[in-house]
């Protein structure tokens, strides 16, 4: 029976791969004969999983989507990885009936009747043994960013209501090309139509959104990645700040944490610090934490505000 239960879970890990497989290619990768890998496949099935099977020459063994969800074959590292991963995303948003954030909550306290028996009791003394803060963030519809996902596979144009800073409420239609999750946010990359440009938009602030039955032809991203063009955005109005800390990377990194930051370790207890600020003051109060030396090298404006301020508390 235990190399029964070895070969299922390791023919449902190869097919949970996504791509389909030949029958050879079956037999080779679990070194089985093709009788015994039928066998398996009606195994499988009977468990549960949606294993669709294409015969004759070009055929193939699938692993589908199905309509109802069989046990989870993870192993201990990942079980709980699942949960952590639920447990962060339900800390966020305010629960909104049908936000990401309250499905997480549901799941995260359902997710043991997903596994097999013998992780069960371990996942159950891990969830009653955790507790995470929250993290407050805009809630955001699950069927959204489902809607969005599916619009930017199929590459249909959408429309959508958007909120601004401002207040004001616009009609805008779009491509869309990327989700993008950032500091706790959801946003979308797309092509303006009416602007005939590229913009960002927050998820939390679109409403009424329709997907078209037209699709659109794509082009090139704006910079290397969606989540890169949004950072060249959010830092527009930002300076370069580089410098350096007689401290250790750990101690550094937890000083900067709420920025993104490029982050170099020169020794045990020395630092080279990379980030985007528009106030020195921040800079100055966070390194004041670490009670260590350290040195500005640009930009040239910092450092003569600080070697002011230094000069002050001299005086």
């Amino acid at each position: 029976m235990a190399d029964v239960t070895q070969r299922i879970l390791a023919l449902l890990a190869t097919l949970q791969t996504g791509r389909a497989f030949s029958g050879d290619e079956l037999v080779a990768r679990l070194d089985v004969s093709p009788r015994t890998l039928r066998r398996d496949i009606d195994r499988l099935r009977s468990y549960g999983y949606p294993v669709q099977t294409q015969p004759g020459p070009g055929g193939y063994y699938r692993l589908t989507a199905g309509t109802a969800m069989p046990p989870l074959a993870l192993d201990d590292e990942e079980a709980i990885a699942t949960l952590l991963g639920l447990a962060t995303l339900a800390a966020t948003g305010s629960a909104v009936e049908g936000s990401v954030d309250e499905a997480a909550t549901r799941a995260y306290g359902k997710v043991d009747q997903y596994l097999p028996k013998r992780l069960r009791p371990r996942v159950a003394q891990f969830r009653a043994s955790l507790e995470t803060s929250t993290a407050p963030a805009p809630s955001v519809s699950a069927d959204v960013l489902a809607s969005l996902a599916d619009a930017i596979q199929h590459r249909y144009v959408v429309t959508f209501d958007y909120l601004g800073k401002d207040g004001a409420v616009t009609s805008r239609r779009v491509d869309p090309y990327r989700h993008v999750h950032h500091n706790l946010r959801w946003y979308l990359l797309a092509w303006d139509a009416h602007r005939e440009d590229w913009r960002v938009f927050r998820i939390d602030r679109i409403a009424r959104l329709h997907a078209s039955t037209s699709t659109y032809t794509p082009r090139p991203l704006p910079a290397d990645t969606a989540l890169d063009y949004l950072r060249q955005g959010l830092n527009k109005d930002r300076k370069r700040v580089v410098f350096t800390v007689d401290a250790p990377l750990p101690a550094v990194a937890d000083a900067v944490r709420y920025q993104e930051a490029e982050i170099v370790a020169l020794g045990d207890q020395r630092t080279r610090v990379v980030l985007a600020l528009d106030s020195w003051q921040w800079l100055l109060l966070n390194l004041a934490f670490l009670d260590a030396d350290f040195t500005v090298h640009e930009p040239s404006d910092f450092r003569t505000a600080l070697r002011s301020f230094g000069t002050r508390l001299l005086g």
